[in-house]
């Protein structure tokens, strides 16, 4: 199957990505499990792009945690989905106003 990749966010995606960053399951790295914008500074913010696929907001830490995504993305998309999972089961749900 096709792999994706990550692309660094361009100014054309900023509203998709502020609405991303709104929805986003977790506050820490999906690599690192730190959590984002602690010590680390900025955390920096990548699309991860499948042809065919809607694209996904992937946050990382640093800059280094990159490269271990790329190493194995799938793994990494895995705890991203768990994230979301646990995230629309839990004591959120109610907040989530439906228009």
């Amino acid at each position: 199957h096709n792999m994706g990749q990550l692309v660094p966010v361009s100014e054309k995606d900023a509203v998709w990505v502020a609405k991303a960053k709104a929805e986003y399951p977790t506050t820490a790295c999906v690599v690192s499990e730190d959590k984002l914008g602690g010590d680390m500074g900025e955390p920096v913010d990548f699309i991860y792009r499948v042809e065919g696929k809607p694209d996904r907001l992937v946050t990382f830490c640093c800059k280094d945690c990159v490269k271990d995504f790329n190493k194995d993305p799938e793994k990494y998309l895995k705890v991203l989905d768990e994230a979301a999972a646990k995230k629309s089961d839990g004591a959120h749900a109610e907040h989530q106003h439906k228009h």
